[in-house]
């Protein structure tokens, strides 16, 4: 499904890549908890996605809730009118995934989380806790864009 570890959306707990999932911070909900903890404001968060949607199809969608596929939800949760723009412009849940991936890999270059710098000793640790080497867990910080939270995850997951 064009991002097989997709994080939940962040009214769901979702981690900082959950973001390229959420509305526009509009109403009071969990994403301005979010973009405040990743160190941007809301109309920092605006200009990335809309920015991101000038350059890519996600900034289609007209006959959305709030008029673009970048402010649409995952794939997995049921929506007609995301499906039905998705399917008027030839684009399958692959690509908007793909494309997802991407946005939320813009978020995260925008945002603080980038900037978290672990020591030789908390690499050490977490390769430790896996019983993996700690050039696997470097790897598991660099995939999960230096999200500890999120590496975390995607280890227990490997190792289910």
């Amino acid at each position: 499904m064009g991002w097989d570890d997709a994080p939940a959306h962040v009214c769901r707990g979702g981690d900082v890549r959950g973001l390229a999932f959420c509305c526009p911070p509009v109403k009071p909900c969990p994403v301005h908890t979010k973009i405040a903890e990743v160190g941007l404001s809301p109309q920092e968060f605006v200009n990335i996605k809309e920015e991101f949607g000038k350059r890519t199809e996600l900034g289609k969608g007209t006959g959305t809730c709030f008029g673009s596929l970048i402010w649409c939800c995952k794939g997995s949760k049921p929506c007609p009118l995301r499906d039905s723009v998705l399917q008027s412009i030839g684009m399958s849940m692959d690509t908007y995934m793909t494309l997802k991936k991407e946005l939320a890999e813009e978020i995260v270059k925008h945002s603080n989380v980038n900037s978290i710098t672990y020591s030789d000793e908390d690499v050490a640790t977490l390769a430790s806790t896996f019983d993996i080497s700690v050039e696997e867990a470097k790897s598991a910080l660099n995939e999960s864009g230096n999200d500890l939270k999120t590496a975390i995850k995607n280890l227990r997951l490997r190792s289910l």
